[in-house]
C-alpha cells in the first residue's frame, strides 16, 4: 500500500507578507485565535505574538484596471466611480471611462492579447504612479515619458531622449535661420525685406515646416491625444500654441487677408513661423534638460543593484563548476564563493569558512565569520576564505530585491503635500485656456493695430508661459531625490508620506534595549554575599543559564566562558516566566533571577536591596544567585550605549525635540541610562501594550510622535506612532513594519532620517512656492497687464523659454538634496 504523505499548502506570514512554506518555516509558528500562523524567521513570529491585531486587520483591497483605459485604479478612491456587470465590479479612473463600459461593458472584457514581454519590464509615470504598463510610452493623464518602475543596471540610453536629442540636433539650425530672418527687420533700411518682399514668407515656411511638423510631431501628437482622452495637461497648452502660430502663418503666407495686419515691411505679410519653430525648439531642449536629469534620480537604486554580482558559480551534481547568469539561479543550487566575490543571492553556508564583510546591511565594520550553516544574504563580500552555500531566496525574495523594491515604491508614492498640486493642477489648464481666450478677444476688440497678430501673439505666449510641467513635478521629483539619498545613507523610506510626518513631529520617543543600547548584555558586576568565591559564583550561575536563550543568560555564559570557567550540565532545569531560571548543577541547587524570584524561593532579599539600587543606579541589570536554599551573590549586567548616542540626542535635542524613553527594564536601570543620555523623561516597567498606550497619551496631548524601537516588542508602539523607525538589521528591513528603517542599525540614522524629512518638506515647499509664484506672475505678463503701463509684452519665445526653465529650475532644485550633509 502506497502511504501519500500531505504536505500543508504555502501560506502568507501575516507580518512581512512574505510566502512561507509550513514545513520549513524558519520562524515556526503561533497559534492565534484557532488558528496557525507560520513565519519566515523569528522576528517576525515575536512581532505577531506581541499584537497579533495589528496584523490581522482588514489590508486595503488591492489595486483595480480600469477595463476601458487600462490604468491601475486604487478601489478604495477611484475618481470615476465602480459599475457591477456580470456579478462583478469593476473601478474606473474617471466617469467617461464608467460610461462607456456602462454602455458597452463587453467590448471591453473581450480577452485581450497578452503583451509581449518587453526589456526593462514595467514602466510608470513619476507624476501619477497608478500608471503601469509593461515597455516605454507615454502617460495618459500628463503626457510625460513613463520611466522603469525599478531602475536597472542594463538599461541603455532613455529611448525618448535620444529622439528628443536627435529631433532637436536637426532642426535647430532651421529655427535659428527663421529667427533671423524674421529679426531682420530691426536692420536699418530693412535689406532683406526689401529684396525678397513676399517671397520672405515662403522661404520662412519651408524652413519652419520640418521643425513644426517634424520635430515637434510628439509634442503635437501628445496635445491632441490629451483633447482626445479629456486630460488636458502642458502638451495641450503646447500643442495649441504652436499649431495657431503655424496655421496663422501657413495661411497668410498662401492668401494673405488683406489689411492692416498683414503689411509687413517691403511688402511682406506679418506671420510669425519663428515663435512656432523657436517654441518647439525650446521645449525639446527643456524635455532633453529634464529627461537627463530625471535619470540622475534613480542613480542610488543604481548603486544598490551594482552591489549584486552578474553571474554565480554554481557547483553542480557531479562536481563540475559553471558560470551562469544570476537570473539562471535556482532555490537549492549550491554556489561557490571565492575570496574576494560578493555573495549572488541569500541562502545559507554548506561548506567552507570566511569572514564576510556585511556592513552594506548591518553597518558593522567588522567582517562576520561565516561557518557551515550560518546564513549569508546577497551583495555582502567575502574575505580570504573560499565558501559553498545553498541558494535559499533568489531574484526578487532576496534582501537587496526587497530593499531595492522599498526604495522604487516610496519614490513613486505621494506626499501629502502633493494634495494642493493635484488640486490646482485640475482645473489649471482649463483655466488657462479660458484665459488665453479671454486674452485673445480682448486685444482683439480694444487692442492697438495690428490687432489680429498681436490678439494671437499673447494668447499664445499666455498657453505657453501657464505649461504646468513644473507644478506637477515639484513634490514628486523632491521624493525621488530624498529616498534615493536616504537608501545611499542607510534610510529606508516606507512611503513619501511617512518622510513628510517625520519632518513635522515635535516628540521623538526611544526605546531603550537595543535602540539606545547595543542590545548586547554584559556581565559588569560579580559580588559574593556568603562563602563562595567570584569565580565560583559566576560558574554556577552560568551552568544554570545554559538553559536559556534570554540575552541576559547569555551575558553570564558568556562571561565565564572568557574566564574560562569550566561549565558543568545542569538538570532538571525550569524557566519562571519574568522572573528567572532555576535549576541543579553538580547536585546543587541553583537559582537566578529578580527580587520576585527570591521571593518566590522564601527568601528575604531586603539585606542586600541597598547593594542591588547601587548598582541599578550606575546602569545595570541586578539579578539573585541562591544556591542551596541561601542567598549566595549579586550578578549585573549592563547593556552599553550605542555608539553615537550622545551625538544623535544631541543633534534632536537642538532641533527642539521632546525626547523620551520607553523600556520594559527596571526604572532604576532606565534612569540611569537616561542620566547618561541627557533624557529627563523616562517610561519603565512598561509592556509592549504600555507602550503603544504612552505613544497614544502623547498623541491625545497634541503630539506628533515618532517612535524609534528594535521592531521586536515594539510594534504596537511603532505602528501607533504618526511614524515608526525601525532599528534593524539588513535581514530586518524586508519586514520591517514601520514608516522608515535605518538599514545600519545605526542610532545616527534617527537624526539622519529627521534630518532628510525636513529637507525634503523643505524642498517641496521651495518648488511648489516657485511653481505657484511663477505662474502667478508670468501668465498675467504674457496676457499683456504691463502693456498699458510700460508698453512692455512677453513674446511666444520669451515664454516658451521661460515654461522650459521653470521645469528644469524644479527638478534642478530637487537634485540639490543629493549634496546635502545628513
Amino acid at each position: 500500500m502506497t502511504t501519500h504523505h500531505h504536505h500543508p499548502a504555502p501560506t502568507v506570514d501575516p507580518v512581512c507578507g512574505m510566502t512561507v512554506d509550513p514545513a520549513t518555516a524558519r520562524g515556526g509558528h503561533h497559534a492565534h485565535a484557532g488558528r496557525t500562523y507560520y513565519f519566515c524567521n523569528p522576528r517576525c513570529r515575536e512581532k505577531f505574538a506581541a499584537a497579533p491585531e495589528s496584523f490581522l486587520a482588514p489590508r486595503p483591497a488591492a489595486p483595480a484596471i480600469d477595463p476601458v483605459c487600462g490604468m491601475t485604479v486604487d478601489p478604495a478612491a477611484a475618481r470615476g466611480g465602480h459599475h457591477a456587470h456580470a456579478g462583478r465590479t469593476y473601478y474606473f479612473c474617471n466617469p467617461r471611462c464608467r460610461e462607456k463600459f456602462a454602455a458597452a461593458p463587453e467590448s471591453f472584457l473581450a480577452p485581450r492579447p497578452a503583451p509581449a514581454e518587453v526589456p526593462g519590464g514595467e514602466y510608470t509615470c513619476p507624476m501619477h504612479p497608478e500608471v503601469v504598463q509593461v515597455g516605454p510610452g507615454t502617460c495618459p493623464i500628463c503626457g510625460m515619458a513613463l520611466e522603469p518602475k525599478v531602475p536597472s543596471l542594463e538599461e541603455g540610453e532613455n529611448p525618448e531622449l535620444v529622439d528628443f536629442e536627435r529631433r532637436f540636433a536637426w532642426t535647430l539650425p532651421a529655427s535659428l535661420a527663421v529667427l533671423v530672418l524674421a529679426m531682420s527687420d530691426i536692420i536699418p533700411g530693412q535689406p532683406v525685406q526689401r529684396a525678397l518682399g513676399p517671397a520672405l514668407a515662403w522661404i520662412e515656411l519651408v524652413l519652419a515646416a520640418p521643425v513644426v511638423l517634424w520635430a515637434g510631431w510628439p509634442l503635437l501628437a501628445r496635445g491632441a491625444a490629451s483633447l482626445r482622452s479629456r486630460h488636458l495637461n502642458m502638451f495641450t497648452l503646447i500643442m495649441l500654441g504652436v499649431a495657431a502660430a503655424f496655421v496663422y502663418s501657413v495661411v497668410m503666407t498662401i492668401a494673405p487677408v488683406p489689411g492692416p495686419h498683414t503689411a509687413g515691411h517691403g511688402g511682406a505679410p506679418a506671420v510669425y513661423y519663428e515663435a512656432a519653430s523657436v517654441i518647439v525648439s525650446l521645449v525639446l531642449l527643456g524635455q532633453i534638460w529634464e529627461l537627463r536629469a530625471r535619470q540622475r534620480t534613480g542613480e542610488a537604486v543604481r548603486a544598490l543593484l551594482g552591489l549584486a554580482p552578474r553571474y554565480a558559480r554554481r557547483v553542480e551534481p557531479d562536481g563540475r563548476e559553471v558560470d551562469v547568469p544570476i537570473a539562471e539561479v535556482a532555490v537549492g543550487d549550491h554556489l561557490r564563493i571565492r575570496p574576494g566575490e560578493r555573495i549572488p543571492v541569500d541562502g545559507a553556508v554548506v561548506d567552507g569558512k570566511s569572514a564576510v564583510d556585511e556592513s552594506m546591511l548591518t553597518g558593522e565594520p567588522l567582517p562576520a565569520a561565516k561557518h557551515a550553516g550560518d546564513p549569508v544574504v546577497g551583495g555582502t563580500l567575502n574575505g580570504q576564505g573560499t565558501l559553498v552555500m545553498r541558494a535559499e531566496k533568489v531574484g526578487s525574495a532576496t534582501v537587496l530585491a526587497q530593499i531595492v523594491r522599498m526604495v522604487g515604491e516610496a519614490q513613486r508614492s505621494r506626499a501629502p503635500s502633493q494634495r494642493l498640486a493635484d488640486r490646482v493642477s485640475a482645473v489649471f489648464v482649463p483655466a488657462v485656456m479660458l484665459i488665453a481666450a479671454l486674452t485673445f478677444v480682448s486685444w482683439w476688440w480694444v487692442g492697438p493695430e495690428p490687432r489680429l497678430p498681436m490678439a494671437l501673439m499673447n494668447a499664445v505666449a499666455v498657453l505657453i508661459i501657464a505649461c504646468p510641467c513644473a507644478l506637477g513635478l515639484a513634490t514628486p521629483m523632491s521624493v525621488m531625490v530624498a529616498t534615493g539619498r536616504g537608501a545611499a545613507a542607510g534610510v529606508l523610506v516606507r512611503d513619501a508620506a511617512a518622510l513628510e510626518t517625520l519632518a513635522r513631529v515635535d516628540t521623538l520617543v526611544f526605546d531603550k534595549t537595543g535602540t539606545l543600547t547595543e542590545g548586547r548584555p554584559q556581565l559588569r558586576v560579580v559580588e559574593p554575599l556568603g562563602a563562595l568565591g567570584a569565580d565560583e559564583l559566576l560558574r554556577l550561575a552560568a551552568s544554570a543559564e545554559q538553559g536559556s536563550e534570554h540575552p541576559l543568560a547569555a551575558a553570564v555564559v558568556a562571561a565565564a566562558r572568557e574566564r574560562g570557567l569550566p561549565l558543568a550540565a545542569v538538570r532538571e532545569f525550569r524557566a519562571e516566566a519574568g522572573r528567572g531560571v532555576v535549576g541543579v548543577v553538580e547536585g546543587r541547587s541553583v537559582a537566578l533571577g529578580n527580587a520576585e524570584l527570591v521571593r518566590a524561593l522564601g527568601l528575604d532579599a531586603a539585606s542586600v536591596t541597598s547593594r542591588a539600587g547601587a548598582h541599578r543606579e550606575r546602569g545595570a541589570t541586578v539579578m539573585f544567585v541562591v544556591v542551596d536554599g541561601a542567598l549566595a551573590g549579586l550578578l549585573g549586567v549592563a547593556d552599553p550605549v550605542r555608539p553615537g548616542a550622545d551625538e544623535t540626542l544631541g543633534r534632536l535635542r537642538g532641533q527642539g525635540l521632546r525626547l523620551v524613553m520607553l523600556t520594559g527594564d527596571h526604572r532604576a536601570t532606565a534612569e540611569a541610562v537616561a542620566r547618561g543620555l541627557g533624557i529627563d523623561e523616562v517610561a519603565a516597567d512598561c509592556s509592549p501594550a504600555d507602550k503603544a498606550a504612552f505613544v497614544a497619551r502623547l498623541q491625545r496631548e497634541g503630539r506628533r510622535v515618532a517612535m524609534a524601537g528594535d521592531g521586536v516588542n515594539d510594534a504596537p508602539a511603532l505602528a501607533r506612532a504618526d511614524v515608526g523607525i525601525a532599528m534593524g538589521s539588513g535581514t530586518d528591513v524586508a519586514i520591517a513594519s514601520a514608516g522608515i528603517t535605518l538599514l545600519h542599525g545605526d542610532l545616527r540614522g534617527v537624526a539622519r532620517a529627521r534630518t532628510l524629512g525636513v529637507q525634503t518638506l523643505a524642498n517641496i515647499r521651495q518648488n511648489l512656492a516657485f511653481a505657484f509664484f511663477y505662474n502667478l506672475v508670468g501668465v498675467p505678463i504674457a496676457a499683456g497687464v504691463l502693456y498699458p503701463v510700460f508698453g512692455l509684452l512677453l513674446s511666444p519665445m520669451l515664454a516658451s523659454a521661460a515654461m522650459s526653465l521653470s521645469s528644469v529650475s524644479v527638478v534642478g532644485n530637487a537634485l540639490r538634496m543629493r549634496h546635502k550633509p545628513l
